[in-house]
């Protein structure tokens, strides 16, 4: 099988719909504008059966609230499909539709219908509605502009790997963890992508593949400063205790769920926890550059393990 964005690519050539590529799709009903999505949320994929279940449910409406968030929107409503093993218990599916309604009221949206089948694995399928003033897609990135991302990266991987590997944790490792297992939507970011971003997108397969996606769709050279990733202090204990690099890990760990955008200069917010890493340094090719080299493309691609 083919990697995941080279399968997307052939698919939608065949439907050659040219709106294809962002976080969310737009459609206009008359006066109003909306961005759709939808987000499958596999067992054995994107979590393990023994992950909390409510935290399952978070995640699985985080995961697509920040697609909404991405390209400008504020999400409204929604619709879940469940796929149900057979060794799933009732309490288990209660449990993570308790996780679902925090989403919920913490987001300000509603869950309005969906559908329930039988299937070898657990999978939650949320589709997403949201309103969006003016969609902010990856194809708007400017020369000049700064590129910039929210947060700190490497986190949610980090959280991942302690996951997978240990018992017992510190609590710089299970402030890690719960990164990745209830990551929280950027909605305090909406007005500011909304007014200010010329390019956007949510950082869910890492950075180096996503800062690839505005490159392409933008058609643009971006140039970043790799001293510049925000790291957080977990990470970076993390890191060290592990002889890793904790940069490596933030460019190509994904599911940080953070946001990456460009904007001109003068629209940066010193009161917002944004940071400028880079800047579109031309226009007429699709480049990554770090530290003056083509930065390698990595992160998460749902065709290959981890």
């Amino acid at each position: 099988m083919i990697g995941e964005f080279e399968l997307i690519k052939k698919l939608t050539a065949i439907l050659k719909e040219d709106t294809i590529g962002d976080d969310t799709a737009y459609i206009k009903i008359g006066d109003k504008g909306l961005n759709i999505t939808c987000d499958a949320f596999l067992e054995d994929v994107h979590f393990l059966i023994h992950y909390p279940p409510e935290s399952l449910g978070f995640k699985a409406i985080s995961i697509n609230v920040s697609d909404i968030v991405a390209n400008g929107g504020k999400p409204l409503y929604g619709l879940i499909s469940l796929m149900i093993p057979d060794y799933i218990e009732e309490r288990f599916l209660e449990r993570i539709y308790e996780g679902v309604k925090a989403a919920c009221e913490f987001y300000s949206l509603k869950i309005v219908g969906g559908n329930v089948s039988k299937a070898s694995k657990l999978g939650i399928d949320v589709f997403l509605i949201g309103e969006v003033d003016r969609f902010v897609s990856r194809n708007g990135a400017l020369v000049g502009d700064d590129v910039l991302v929210t947060g700190t990266l490497g986190d949610s991987y980090a959280g991942f790997k302690l996951l997978t590997s240990k018992k017992a944790y510190e609590e710089y490792e299970l402030r890690l963890i719960e990164r990745h297992l209830r990551p929280t939507a950027r909605i305090d970011y909406i007005n500011h992508i909304r007014k200010y971003a010329n390019a956007s997108m949510d950082i869910s397969d890492g950075l180096s593949s996503d800062l690839w996606h505005i490159a392409e769709r933008s058609n643009v050279v971006i140039e970043i400063n790799k001293d510049k990733i925000p790291i957080s202090n977990e990470l970076k204990i993390f890191a060290s205790k592990n002889h890793l690099d904790p940069y490596e890990i933030a460019l190509s760990g994904g599911e940080d769920y953070q946001l990456l955008f460009s904007q001109k200069k003068e629209h940066f917010n010193p009161f917002l926890d944004n940071t400028v890493i880079g800047k579109v340094i031309d226009k007429g090719r699709a480049l990554v550059l770090m530290d003056g080299k083509e930065l390698e493309r990595k992160g998460f691609d749902h065709f290959k393990k981890r």
